[in-house]
């Protein structure tokens, strides 16, 4: 009988070893929140959200730098279901996500309550094309997780139709279109207003604004890059 060289057999061990510790990231999550991923067929995470998981729930302000497909959208919306424990609280919003447009906000609301819709999270997108009393209305009514262009949030937070005082996260998904001089302007202008939060900005390439967010607001920011 002619034996199998050891070498496939180092490799299997090999990919049995890996399969195992990217398997154990997700035992770490909350029981009703690994159940939601299972539901939808997520048992494990990629090697991106394995990497920055773990930060964003230790409450790190995180730059996270990977090309498309690496899994940043979910590991956005895994760390803010995990940090905000896949329940309500109280009226104000505690996870603020911007995003690039009107398209980008409903996408991601979709995902999240993909995942969340057996929990009682409040989860909802401002954005321009819809009347702003509508969306101050929303937000007021009870909101955990909000979603939205920079514009749009810029303009409620100085016509007091959102209260940020309880925010734990503020989110940057896909953060390229902050190259745009207006959209980062407005952007900028909300932490100045923060007394404490977790940062995390997820993006496919870094440029000068993503290094002046750093000057501006995450000085101690980690930095994970994949390529």
């Amino acid at each position: 009988m002619v034996k199998e060289p050891k070498t496939v057999v180092n490799l299997e061990n090999n990919i049995i070893s890996l399969k195992h510790e990217l398997n154990m990231a997700f035992k770490k999550l909350l029981p009703q929140l690994k159940e939601a991923l299972e539901r939808i067929g997520i048992t494990s995470p990629t090697k991106f959200q394995k990497e920055v998981l773990p930060k964003i729930k230790g409450g790190a302000n995180l730059f996270g730098i990977a090309p498309e497909g690496a899994g940043k959208t979910a590991a956005i919306i895994i760390g803010t279901l995990q940090k905000l424990e896949c329940s309500a609280f109280e009226e104000a919003p505690r996870a603020l996500i911007f995003v690039k447009d009107k398209a980008a906000a409903l996408e991601l609301e979709e995902e999240f309550k993909r995942i969340a819709y057996r929990m009682d999270l409040r989860i909802y997108s401002v954005y321009e094309e819809l009347h702003i009393e509508t969306q101050r209305s929303e937000i007021f009514a009870g909101t955990d997780i909000v979603i939205a262009t920079p514009k749009r949030l810029n303009k409620l937070f100085y016509l007091n139709g959102i209260n940020l005082g309880k925010l734990k996260m503020l989110i940057v998904d896909e953060a390229d279109f902050l190259a745009n001089a207006k959209a980062f302007s407005d952007l900028a202008r909300i932490p100045e207003s923060l007394d404490r939060c977790q940062y995390l900005i997820f993006s496919a390439k870094t440029h000068k604004r993503i290094e002046r967010m750093r000057e501006l607001f995450m000085a101690n920011a980690q930095i994970i890059e994949h390529k």
